[in-house]
């Protein structure tokens, strides 16, 4: 079975969960895990075969289908996978299928909530395949509307302004990407939106100059990019559990890898103009991410700025345009999808949705009572850190090395969030999981004032769907950590291959 059948499959799981009774909850839940299930199986088959073609001494695409579509305006329904976008489609199946066990609780119109869900994710699997750009824009687009409605209807906190705010940021950053489209196209003649074709006869390296920003600048819009971030930490609170995942996890890595597919790809004198502004525009959002998330009192506004700090090296790594960075930036999209995924789980649905409260000086003594939260945190906390022995050191350490053959000075920018990134996460998981509340309160927070030695927490347990959404999460930062070359390997294999079609 071909990749892109995570697309049919998600859809057709949205299809179903439609044309189920309403009051079929359970039987709802079960075949949205099981279309989950079904479109990361795919992709896993799809992924360790691309990785076996790899190591045989191969590279480049894999032609999944490439048929006329609307030959009026040249657009194609070309799909195709390499070792960039394979460890992506691989993400969105592990938090599709997570994300699900951790939304095993809702009750509020169940069916209109996993219909939307299998939508986003359909529309997500499409863009990180798509290699027609008026394609890309379709799915693009397909991903963000769903998410308002989760959002608006499922989500806390002002819901409906972080909802708002997440899709006019979107379109402001699709309209900047339709004008770029547009020039670009007609730039090229009107004859095809390919990408690979375009990337084949690039447009002159005057027009690249000012086509290349309204697509890497709209493209980044979407993945938190500074100063167009201030979407993301909103839309992280006022989103539910899953949708915070998704949100974080990956709907921000579409527009990082949109800014390497069809921003760089396509304009490379355009990217080799704009780089340096790129990068230190980077490396001022990893830094500001990092010390924004430093000061909250919020325990979701931690890792919702932990998250436009860390996407802060994905756009430095693509503009190191060298093949230590750019590898790194590819999997700092992985390693940071699961790991925001899992920590947003655990401020979500473990802590948030038991105790009623995200305030940090309301939260204390937890670990006691929700041990494998905290053992969860720590692990999460460990890799956002960048410890040895977790994905995120592996890439970070490759986008570090490449940001300082580029300039020792951007590898010390952004360097200088680690020792803040310690700080949050050590400040968060003291306070949450250690420190106990100076003034106990009662009421409405789910706890009450014991005595010496009992908790004042009295929490409902840990459940069964979500320690095995924890663990897969878990077990992956650590396989990555511990064997990068099971991932690094197709990355490094075809960014050496994007290389040599940018000017050097």
């Amino acid at each position: 079975m071909q990749v892109d059948w995570t697309i049919y499959s998600t859809f057709i799981g949205a299809a179903l969960v439609m044309l189920l009774p309403r009051e079929s909850k359970t039987l709802i839940r079960w075949v949205s895990l099981l279309t989950g299930v079904i479109s990361l199986w795919i992709g896993l088959t799809a992924y360790f075969e691309y990785n076996t073609w790899i190591h045989a001494g191969n590279a480049g695409f894999w032609h999944i289908k490439d048929l006329a579509w609307i030959p009026s305006l040249g657009a194609k329904y070309h799909l195709a996978v390499d070792g960039i976008n394979l460890p992506l489609i691989i993400l969105n199946g592990f938090v599709c299928v997570t994300g699900v066990l951790f939304s095993w609780n809702i009750e509020e119109r169940v069916k209109e909530f996993f219909a939307f869900y299998l939508t986003l994710i359909a529309g997500v699997y499409g863009v990180f395949m798509a290699m027609d750009i008026f394609l890309l824009f379709v799915f693009y687009e397909l991903a963000i509307i769903p998410k308002y409605f989760i959002i608006a209807m499922w989500g806390s906190t002002r819901k409906e302004y972080g909802a708002m705010k997440l899709v006019l940021y979107s379109f402001l950053g699709s309209a900047l990407v339709f004008v770029g489209v547009l020039a670009l196209v007609y730039g090229a003649g009107g004859k095809t939106f390919d990408i690979l074709e375009l990337a084949k006869n690039p447009l002159s390296p005057d027009l690249q100059r000012w086509i290349f920003p309204l697509l890497f600048v709209g493209f980044a819009v979407l993945a938190g990019m500074w100063p167009f971030h201030t979407w993301a930490p909103t839309g992280h609170v006022a989103a539910p559990t899953a949708a915070s995942m998704l949100l974080a996890g990956v709907v921000m890595k579409l527009g990082s890898y949109a800014c390497l597919r069809a921003g760089m790809l396509v304009c490379p004198a355009g990217f080799e103009e704009w780089k340096w502004w790129v990068a230190w525009i980077a490396v001022i959002g990893i830094v500001y991410g990092a010390a924004v998330a430093l000061v909250q009192k919020d325990f979701k506004f931690i890792i919702g700025y932990s998250s436009v700090s860390h996407m802060g090296f994905v756009i430095l790594g693509l503009a190191t345009l060298n093949l230590r960075g750019m590898s790194g930036a590819i999997l700092q999209m992985f390693s940071h999808g699961i790991i925001a995924s899992l920590l947003f789980a655990v401020v979500g649905r473990m802590v948030y949705d038991r105790t009623h409260t995200r305030q940090l000086d309301e939260l204390g003594g937890l670990r006691k009572v929700m041990p494998f939260a905290f053992w969860t945190f720590v692990i999460g906390g460990a890799a956002s850190m960048g410890l040895p022995g977790f994905s995120g050191f592996v890439a970070e350490i490759n986008i570090l090395i490449g940001a300082f053959a580029m300039s020792p000075w951007l590898a010390l920018g952004a360097g200088l969030s680690i020792a803040i990134t310690a700080a949050y996460i050590l400040n968060a998981l003291h306070k949450v999981f250690f420190a106990e509340e100076e003034h106990a309160g009662s009421g409405g927070h789910g706890h009450g004032h014991g005595g010496t030695g009992e908790s004042r927490w009295h929490l409902p347990p840990i459940t069964l769907p979500e320690i095995i959404a924890s663990v897969i999460l878990m077990a992956l930062l650590v396989i990555i950590g511990l064997y990068p070359s099971i991932m690094l390997d197709m990355i490094s294999a075809n960014v050496e291959l994007f290389l040599k079609g940018l000017p050097q």
